[in-house]
């Protein structure tokens, strides 16, 4: 049973999945030793999660996909919610690395009040999704996500994605240009190519890290993300920490530096002019995110994650491209302001272009 809480989530913010992402390695320095005592748990009485979140809920029923990643076998979870009355068209969103596909619970409802059907899936490493121990990649993911539109006959999507999941819609719209008619890239990651300014790091480097995080730093790390932190977000918090306490958190820590690797390693931007449908750019214009922070050279963090110039340039590279800038918002616009998100989006999929 969900509490008041979880509930009240649902319907203002989305209730949040499990990071899966090297959360210390992006916007807060490495956490030092102290001899300080540890904060106390805020969800010392919590119960821990497995690693696929059974115990978690989604806010709409969910499906599964059988699929395979690397010659793994693979399931993708999903949730494919109807548009109400008539319907207009398909959309598909792609979350971000520390987020999965149920924060995007204010859009679907929003989009779905619009006249849109919406398939939400966690991409496979995230979220309720498999996580298995290979080398990923955004075209893989890609090519997946259209595997399960092909499942439900379904042969042409509207695309929204945030974060990481920009990376994965860049790439899926370059692989599928066909099957995408509009592209929403929200605050996406991969407007600049981090491998230039930021070394290659090791696997055990990496998961040293993350085996190092605590419920302290994983909280810093969040409000990085958000100019104004809000008390509703505090159930990230939760998440991570209850996947934290299980037996399962060394395979999430895993799957955490293998999906580092794919986005330090496979930049998009160079993938931006070759985008021929309609975009729309949403960029939150207080969002400093840079991936990989913590080890980039102090010099180079000064001009990585301007968000308000990325998006401009990220305008003029695109042939087709709108960009509508959000004041006083961060990396996820869709969750910190959600009515002017869809209202925004809505807009965008309704014009006849």
């Amino acid at each position: 049973m969900m509490n008041s809480l979880q509930k009240a989530l649902i319907l203002v913010v989305a209730v949040p999945t499990f990071l899966v992402g090297c959360a210390s390695t992006d916007n807060v320095a490495p956490a030092k030793v102290s001899a300080a005592p540890a904060a106390a748990s805020l969800y010392s009485n919590s119960a821990p999660l497995d690693l696929r979140l059974s115990a978690w809920p989604y806010p709409y029923p969910l499906k599964e996909f059988k699929t395979s990643l690397q010659g793994q076998a693979a399931s993708m979870i999903y949730m494919d919610v109807p548009a109400v009355g008539k319907q207009k068209g398909a959309v598909l969103l792609f979350h971000g690395k520390n987020f999965s596909s149920d924060y995007w619970a204010p859009t679907i409802a929003g989009l779905t009040q619009a006249g849109y059907r919406v398939i939400a899936p966690d991409q496979i490493g995230f979220g309720k999704s498999s996580k298995p121990d290979v080398a990923y990649h955004f075209d893989d993911l890609a090519a997946n996500t259209q595997a399960l539109l092909k499942s439900l006959k379904i042969n042409q999507v509207s695309v929204i994605a945030n974060s990481m999941g920009g990376m994965v819609g860049v790439r899926f719209s370059r692989l599928y240009p066909k099957t995408v008619q509009k592209l929403v890239l929200e605050n996406p990651l991969g407007l600049e190519d981090y491998s230039k300014d930021i070394p290659p790091q090791q696997n055990d480097t990496l998961l040293r890290l993350e085996m190092a995080q605590t419920e302290t730093s994983y909280r810093n790390f969040l409000k990085s993300y958000f100019p104004s932190w809000q008390p509703a977000y505090e159930q990230f918090v939760e998440i991570y920490v209850r996947v934290q306490k299980g037996p399962d958190y060394p395979a999430y820590a895993r799957t955490s530096v293998l999906t580092y690797q794919m986005i330090a390693e496979k930049p998009v931007v160079n993938d931006l002019p070759q985008l021929k449908m309609p975009v729309l750019l949403v960029i939150g214009q207080k969002d400093r995110t840079v991936f990989g922070r913590r080890f980039a050279p102090p010099e180079a963090v000064k001009s990585l994650g301007n968000f308000p110039e990325l998006g401009r340039k990220a305008q003029t590279a695109i042939p087709n491209a709108k960009l509508v800038p959000i004041d006083n918002v961060g990396h996820v616009p869709h969750v910190e302001v959600p009515d002017l998100f869809v209202k925004t989006v809505v807009e965008f999929l309704n014009a006849k272009n």
